[in-house]
């Protein structure tokens, strides 16, 4: 094969078919994508949660992941929000002619680590390449499915008043890592990106607790946006405690420097959790049990008063201020 993606790999013939079996088969291969069909004939059993996204984080590989790993973590993670174990994947690839078939390679093989890792199979996809500069290297999308196994379903609309809110680690290093990365900032070699599948440590939250009210992955906007639209979904108000929200000291020193919060920045592999205050606990075992929640934490609660749809902070010196949704990007492309 040539060194780089030419226009004719996306045309559906020999090109195609070459970069098809040389590149993404050698990694993907799984019985059910190995059929080549036009579709993937799935045996999973309903009620289904399905999950698109589309990425196209720059640069490409950073320090703790990659746009490869990104495109799974993050639509496995979506599906296992809703009570699910996600099952499968499609991957779609719009490439940028000229690029290094090297790194379309290592792209692909970070892909197949984590859904390995995962414990999910990538069983359909599709491949285009387009004219230089009609994107950016590459862009993947990827849709994932997964079986329903909780009761109640976990839902955004699903906070009541008293319930435990808990974070499942520390916040802001992946979007702190990408910028880094995309910026050259030598100062931020300590950090790396969280980038990590959950539903392994979902499927234990659930078992452990039984009921539980939300999950969701604190992505685009970080925490205090995640929290924002939670409260207003469910028309609540929740309180967290400054002095409680887990953050690394090398994301925290950055962040004062940059003039960024922390609380605004991107995660990949990390949750929150709300459900009653007497199972709070369990929950937080069954998030420190795993590799991807050692540092978890009670965070706060959702409050019997305020102002639904409202989240309020209480500071370290025992002020009160109100943390708003992000408006507009805090950081571009960070997934």
């Amino acid at each position: 094969m040539d060194d780089r993606i030419l226009l004719d790999a996306g045309s559906g013939g020999r090109a195609s078919q070459r970069l098809i079996s040389q590149c993404f088969m050698r990694h993907f291969s799984n019985p059910l994508l190995d059929r080549m069909d036009d579709a993937a004939l799935l045996d999973i059993k309903g009620p289904l949660a399905m999950s698109t996204d589309s990425y196209t984080v720059t640069p490409l590989f950073f320090a703790g992941g990659s746009i490869g790993t990104l495109a799974v973590h993050g639509t496995v993670n979506d599906v296992a929000m809703l009570g699910a174990r996600p099952r499968y994947l499609s991957c779609a690839c719009i490439i940028e002619e000229g690029l290094e078939l090297s790194t379309l390679d290592r792209v692909v093989a970070d892909m197949a680590a984590a859904a390995q890792t995962a414990g999910v199979h990538i069983v359909t996809g599709d491949t285009k390449v387009v004219p230089r500069g009609m994107c950016d290297r590459i862009f993947i999308n990827t849709t994932g499915v997964g079986e329903i196994f909780a009761s109640p379903v976990p839902s955004g609309h699903a906070a009541r008043p008293g319930d435990a809110v808990l974070v499942s680690g520390a916040l802001g290093d992946h979007g702190l890592t990408v910028m880094g990365s995309r910026e050259g900032l030598s100062f931020l070699t300590d950090v790396a990106s969280d980038s990590a599948p959950l539903n392994h440590m979902i499927a234990d939250i659930i078992t452990a607790c039984g009921e539980v009210h939300v999950l969701r992955d604190p992505t685009r906007g970080g925490l205090a946006t995640t929290l924002n639209e939670i409260a207003e979904q469910s028309a609540v108000c929740i309180d967290i405690e400054e002095s409680l929200l887990p953050v690394h000291e090398s994301v925290r020193n950055g962040c004062s420097f940059l003039g960024l919060d922390p609380l605004y920045l991107a995660n990949e592999g990390k949750c929150i959790c709300i459900l009653p205050q007497d199972k709070a606990e369990a929950a937080l075992r069954a998030m420190q049990a795993s590799p991807y929640g050692k540092e978890a934490a009670i965070i706060g609660r959702v409050a019997g008063d305020g102002k639904p749809g409202q989240v309020r902070l209480r500071t370290r010196i025992g002020g009160q201020r109100l943390l708003g949704m992000l408006e507009g990007a805090q950081l571009p492309r960070i997934c």
